[in-house]
């Protein structure tokens, strides 16, 4: 089983590239401890997708760091990694969002894999129960999802995507909610003006998945880069990916209660308290301290 981890980000709110920063009682980055936790489960096969100028970087940080058994490969997100015949012209600074961020590890990846953020802590029970749907699934797809009212910052908005799901826990739909606030008993999406009750199950991007979305995800971006608005700052999404793979009966997907804890650093303020939340699970042995022999 392989774990991909989203790392190609330039953390524009946060400040600056969130996914290094060291946060972990010994200095680790977050990403460190998602990876531990997958190791733990099973999964033998590690794949970073990060910028072109921290491929070096992030092999030389984690090849020592890792069990010797663990296939690591970092590989990089470029604006150039078009599908054959695709062209873009213009100026674009951005990557071209979290579905092209998977697909640029299409030639790395061959079995069932798990896709989070790097810069998101998800929990131990989240890789336990996503490796025991591999095993019991290995050609489906799942979203491992959050309780919404657990998911928000103390700090300002956050974007969720709220999941909406039948009777067996089939995923039916995940909406976009781009400014979720938590204000004092209510929470709301300021954009819509709706509300929740907080008891929603959230998709934070923790994607079962397996190679049978490359060839989606490229069809999709063969669409979309013929749309001009889309070149300057436009991106396609994994979720929404996903969803038209649903809508089009080519898949299906089980939502899964993560049953654990998730935080994230959305804003710089969210670092002291991702800071006490790991040192506080080290002191309690939930991990090894340092975290790696």
């Amino acid at each position: 089983m392989t774990l991909l981890l989203m790392a190609a980000g330039r953390g524009s709110r946060y400040g600056k590239l969130k996914q290094f920063d060291a946060l972990g009682p010994n200095g680790e980055f977050l990403m460190e401890f998602s990876i531990y936790d997958a190791i733990e489960n099973g999964f033998d096969h590690i794949v970073v997708i990060t910028q072109k100028t921290n491929v070096g970087f992030l092999t030389e940080y984690l090849t020592p760091r890792l069990p010797k058994q663990i296939k690591l490969d970092v590989v990089a997100q470029e604006l150039s990694d078009l599908p054959e015949g695709s062209t873009f012209n213009g100026e674009r600074e951005k990557p071209w969002g979290t579905a092209h961020a998977v697909w640029s590890a299409r030639k790395v990846i061959d079995n069932p894999f798990v896709v989070i953020n790097a810069d998101d802590y998800y929990g131990k029970s989240a890789y336990k129960k996503a490796a025991a749907f591999i095993q019991n699934n290995p050609s489906a797809y799942a979203l491992v999802g959050y309780t919404l009212k657990d998911t928000l910052s103390e700090h300002g908005s956050v974007s969720r995507g709220v999941c909406k799901t039948d009777g067996a826990n089939n995923l039916l739909t995940v909406n976009e909610r781009t400014k979720i606030e938590k204000l004092n008993d209510t929470i709301k999406d300021m954009d819509s003006g709706l509300e929740f009750t907080g008891d929603e199950l959230a998709s934070m991007n923790f994607w079962v998945c397996n190679p049978s979305i490359f060839t989606s995800i490229e069809e999709d971006f063969k669409t979309f880069l013929k749309n001009g608005s889309n070149i300057t700052s436009g991106e396609i999404y994994l979720p929404f990916v996903i969803q038209e793979m649903i809508e089009n009966n080519k898949i299906g997907a089980k939502v899964i209660p993560s049953g654990g804890e998730w935080f994230g650093i959305t804003y710089a303020s969210d670092k002291e308290k991702a800071m006490a939340q790991l040192k506080e699970m080290t002191d309690q042995n939930g991990y090894k301290n340092p975290l790696w022999d």
